[in-house]
């Protein structure tokens, strides 16, 4: 399919909206500059395709505690909520462990990817391994999230195991097993993690508000700039006829979950957001995309901008955008 990255300037007006750009994002190969930072992120993101699995697959113990509540003084349905409830509960801190990981390497990513000394054009020419790694992260927050919020039982779960943990009348030997497993300030920040609709997404905007914050030496416009040029690269491939008949369709959704992630994204670091008419992405046009595919196959990304976002309600924010994410 060619080069990762391809860009041919438009000169109708100026970058980064009017940019004409392809990725091949299944052939990137990191430069011996991008190696030791791609390697990093290569080792958590090497299993998130088994986290994805294993939170498809994740069943819960939602009848075994109904039972138990209903039958308190069943001390076998006791036992037998809790020895269901034990091995999800190891899943979830798998889950949430993945998220520190993620929060270990998104720096680095970012150090590279933002720094001052090449233009974002530049580092998304030159670092294209980098980049697409970065989307993968993001591919795989939105996707997580989504399964997330169609999964009740994991809350339920969770909630039932914190609840129980101190008053089940089972024997020491379980219950030092699962103290040890979890510990009480961990099951406090996986309680806060999972709380969250979407907590991997927003783990990564923290990341990346902290990112920019701490710092200083990179000016929070290389940042964005590096935002909406990646949320500009992946609206265009969708756009342009040409481009997107080279792509499967799951490369395409790949594309527009992108696209969505570095809007939130983007609208979380930048002081006036993604919606203000100052933004330097297209919003109304990566609205209109969104709402030009099939409604089932892009509902929680157009959900996504709905609610995870910062600035939508703010009165700086067109009516016509609210207008338009509110059909």
């Amino acid at each position: 399919m060619g080069n990762l990255l391809r860009i041919l300037i438009n000169n109708d007006g100026p970058p980064p909206k009017t940019d004409r750009i392809f990725v091949d994002f299944e052939n990137a190969e990191p430069t011996d500059i991008e190696r030791r930072v791609w390697n990093l992120v290569k080792t958590v993101l090497d299993s998130s395709q088994e986290i994805l699995l294993q939170l498809q697959r994740y069943k819960g113990a939602t009848e075994e505690i109904r039972m138990a509540i209903s039958n308190p003084t069943v001390d076998d349905l006791q036992v037998r909520a809790w020895q269901s409830v034990l091995p999800l509960v190891s899943t979830l801190k798998t889950f949430f462990d993945f998220s520190l990981e993620l929060e270990r390497v998104i720096p680095e990513l970012l150090g590279d990817l933002c720094s001052n000394d090449l233009k974002p054009k530049e580092h998304l020419e030159h670092q294209q391994a980098l980049f697409k790694q970065f989307a993968l992260i993001l591919d795989f927050v939105l996707k997580f999230d989504d399964l997330k919020m169609t999964t009740p039982a994991i809350q339920n779960d969770f909630s039932y195991y914190r609840r129980t943990l101190n008053r089940m009348r089972i024997n020491r030997d379980q219950t030092n097993a699962a103290e040890e497993q979890v510990s009480n300030e961990v099951a406090n920040r996986m309680s806060l993690f999972y709380a969250q609709a979407t907590p991997m997404l927003t783990v990564l905007s923290e990341i990346t508000t902290k990112f920019v914050t701490q710092n200083r030496d990179i000016p929070v416009e290389q940042t964005t700039d590096c935002l909406s040029m990646m949320a500009c690269i992946c609206r265009v491939m969708i756009e342009n006829t040409e481009y997107r008949s080279r792509m499967r369709e799951e490369t395409q959704l790949f594309c527009l979950r992108v696209m969505v992630g570095v809007i939130i994204l983007y609208d979380h670091v930048h002081p006036v957001g993604a919606f203000a008419k100052t933004s330097t992405i297209d919003m109304k046009s990566s609205i209109k995309i969104l709402k030009d595919q099939e409604r089932s196959k892009v509902e929680s990304l157009l959900n996504a901008l709905r609610y995870t976002t910062k600035h939508l309600q703010d009165e700086a924010t067109p009516k016509g955008l609210k207008t338009m994410l509110a059909d």
